[in-house]
């Protein structure tokens, strides 16, 4: 038993490797330059290896799934009120968008895949749909509070926040990218009454976060 948890935690930082070559090649290449010999070749282990952690692409590409929604896992761990958590979720993308560029292009790079691979699409409706959820239900807690318009439908200010921010993982790297992010983001503060130095009205929500898919 002993012997098979070192074992086990040994395996970890190397198959984390992998993740991570694969993740950066993924946002460098696109899906279409995704090469397993060259994911192995970068973290200096043979294709056998690479098999040993990872049986199938597949496999692998839930690998860089799981990695990037723990960065997006980021934004939703926050505590205060629904309004504060709304708030703060917006911050950490704005910041995920400066600091980190490769995951927004991971995340357009899954969306294009989605399109045609029933795999990918069943894990980014999953994303999409829990990720909607946790936004409906801040809202409707700051709702609930008054601090939020009650002309405003919380279902459909969530459903319009995942809607924009997929529009932005689609846009090119660069400056035009983290500009419309700003933007948008801002817009969306401005309609929500959530802008940053505002009092929030709303009491302690509950903590929700982005699945994990199953490996």
């Amino acid at each position: 038993m002993e012997s098979q948890g070192r074992r086990r935690k040994t395996a970890e930082p190397r198959r984390d490797e992998l993740v991570r070559a694969a993740y950066g090649l993924l946002a460098e290449r696109g899906f279409e330059g995704l090469r397993t010999r060259e994911i192995a070749g970068a973290v200096g282990v043979n294709i056998a290896t690479l098999h040993y952690y990872f049986p199938t692409k597949e496999a692998l590409v839930k690998g860089v799934v799981h990695h990037a929604l723990g960065r997006f896992r980021t934004t939703l761990t926050a505590e205060g009120g629904a309004t504060d958590l709304v708030r703060s979720h917006f911050e950490g993308l704005r910041r995920l968008g400066r600091e980190e560029p490769q995951l927004f292009a991971v995340m357009g790079e899954l969306a294009l895949r989605a399109v045609r691979d029933p795999g990918i699409a069943a894990i980014m409706r999953e994303i999409d749909e829990t990720w909607h959820a946790t936004l409906r239900g801040l809202l409707r807690r700051a709702q609930k509070d008054g601090a939020l318009d009650k002309k405003i439908d919380p279902s459909d200010a969530a459903a319009l926040i995942v809607a924009t921010l997929k529009g932005v993982y689609l846009l090119p790297a660069g400056s035009l990218r983290q500009e419309r992010l700003t933007q948008a983001l801002r817009q969306l503060e401005r309609w929500l009454g959530i802008t940053r130095g505002r009092t929030s009205l709303a009491s302690v929500a509950p903590r929700r976060t982005l699945p994990r898919p199953v490996e």
